[in-house]
């Protein structure tokens, strides 16, 4: 529009007939929806908001009974329903809630954390009136309101960290009590650190419920820091109960593990040695405490010695930032500072996050835990390979040959060699052989991949020179320089 002093005026107006202004962009934007959010909120074909009957008259009734303006926006995108109420039955509703005991800004807090209390749907009446019988026993007959009173952004918070437990799938019941009775611990600690609490204990593949049941009976486990002390391998295991028998077991069946490990990396490092449903019952029945205070000399001095002068090597390379976010990698699966750990790392190719990305592959697609770290440091090249190309392999294994993934616990170097040019031809002649009834000595899957291509190629010779022809004409995908061997 151009810019005339004597006509702006009406020349303004015009523009505004036909170019409106969405009256809906500014209200989502100060009721707290990001504007980069906006799109997806804006009515296709309303313009001004009086063309909306309820919209407004919902949300000055929510701010009137004490709702912050600028937080209707999470109502809005969780339960946009709510906008479309009656306004005298959205009140009777918040009324009825203060009724039961609680102030209005606790109220507020409460239907801000879990907003389908306010959608008024029948079929949600009976998880609504449980969850206030748990909000009532931990407000109001723990006194909980009293320490959070007039303050909905502190209400608000605490509900979040009710709704983690919740959603971790908790009896109610237990969450109302042991919230209640320690309301002091969880007030005390932040939703964040909560949230990673859990996260850390999940890491253990225990169920999400038993998780959040411990830290509703252990709450003092949120103030530990489970990040960055150091122990060591053995002197950790011994310090929950292993006899020496079984630490010597653990010793010779996971060299890997030994040495030092960060706290943080703890759970792996039980799911490596398969102990981790042993260790979460052990803390479960009391013994967290131990967390807390090791009491152990986390210096192993044999161990730090050798991984120290060792690594020494790699700092030398120019690749020594890259090799340090590989160890990284290795030590988060639980493997400890020792020598095998170095070894496995000089063999391991890929970025830090690539080896995640392919670890947790093999680890989605039915691979154990312990399993797959003992692969690993057998046969390092595992990791070695794309997303895509063990994909490929594992779906031969269990949809062409008909074998589960548990295959892999006998045969880990299955996943090492060329699928097209090795696995696939010669699986395919051996079903050929069969088919076409060649009475030949059954072979193990095993001993079919993994023997070498002069012994493959003579065994196919010691059961018919047709065979033989099968092979280079329709099933090898490479000449070969055969050589027989001698009788």
């Amino acid at each position: 529009m151009d810019y005339s002093y004597t006509t702006f005026s009406s020349d303004f107006l015009r523009f505004l007939r036909y170019h409106p202004i969405n009256e809906f962009e500014f209200f989502f934007e100060s009721i707290g929806i990001p504007f980069l959010q906006l799109d997806s909120f804006l009515p296709e074909f309303e313009f001004f908001l009086n063309e909306d009957g309820s919209l407004l008259n919902v949300a000055r009734t929510l701010s009137l009974f004490g709702f912050p303006w600028n937080k209707l926006g999470k109502l809005y995108r969780e339960e946009v329903e709510i906008f479309g109420k009656d306004c005298n039955d959205l009140d009777s509703l918040l009324c009825r809630y203060v009724s039961l005991g609680f102030d209005t800004c606790t109220v507020v807090g409460i239907c801000l954390a879990f907003p389908f209390v306010l959608s008024g749907n029948d079929h949600l009446s009976i998880g609504v009136d449980a969850l206030f019988g748990v909000l009532k026993r931990v407000f109001v007959d723990f006194d909980l309101k009293s320490s959070v009173d007039g303050n909905v952004d502190a209400s608000y918070e605490f509900c979040r960290k009710i709704k983690v437990f919740i959603d971790l799938g908790c009896e109610m019941n237990d969450v109302g009590e042991f919230i209640g009775k320690r309301w002091d611990v969880f007030l005390e600690c932040s939703e964040e650190v909560l949230v990673t609490k859990v996260e850390y204990f999940k890491q253990m593949n225990i169920k999400k419920e038993d998780v959040g049941l411990f830290l509703l009976c252990c709450p003092e486990v949120l103030q530990f820091d489970l990040e960055s002390p150091v122990f060591s391998a053995m002197n950790f295991l011994k310090h929950f109960g292993l006899s020496d028998e079984e630490l010597d077991a653990i010793a010779l069946e996971y060299p890997y593990v030994l040495g030092k490990n960060r706290l943080a990396n703890l759970p792996h490092f039980m799911r490596a040695i398969d102990r981790h449903e042993w260790f979460f019952d052990k803390i479960m029945n009391g013994n967290h405490h131990l967390l807390a205070d090791l009491g152990i000399d986390s210096q192993d001095e044999d161990f730090e010695k050798d991984f120290k002068d060792c690594l020494e090597r790699f700092q030398s390379g120019r690749s020594y930032k890259h090799a340090l976010a590989k160890l990284d990698f290795l030590h988060e699966i639980g493997f400890g500072e020792n020598l095998v750990t170095l070894k496995v790392l000089s063999n391991l190719h890929g970025t830090k996050s690539e080896l995640q990305v392919r670890f947790n592959y093999l680890l989605g697609r039915g691979v154990a835990f312990s399993r797959l770290s003992k692969m690993i440091k057998m046969l390092p090249k595992v990791l070695n390979q794309k997303p895509e190309l063990l994909k490929d392999k594992v779906d031969f294994l269990c949809n062409e040959v008909g074998m589960s993934v548990q295959f892999l616990n006998v045969f880990p170097g299955f996943l090492c060699f060329d699928l097209e040019n090795r696995m696939k031809p010669r699986l395919r002649i051996h079903k050929w052989i069969l088919e076409n009834g060649f009475h030949a000595k059954e072979y193990s899957l095993a001993s079919i991949i993994a023997t070498s291509e002069n012994r493959f190629i003579d065994r196919l010779v010691g059961i018919h020179p047709t065979v033989l022809k099968q092979w280079f004409e329709r099933f090898s995908s490479k000449n070969h320089s055969y050589s027989p061997q001698e009788p």
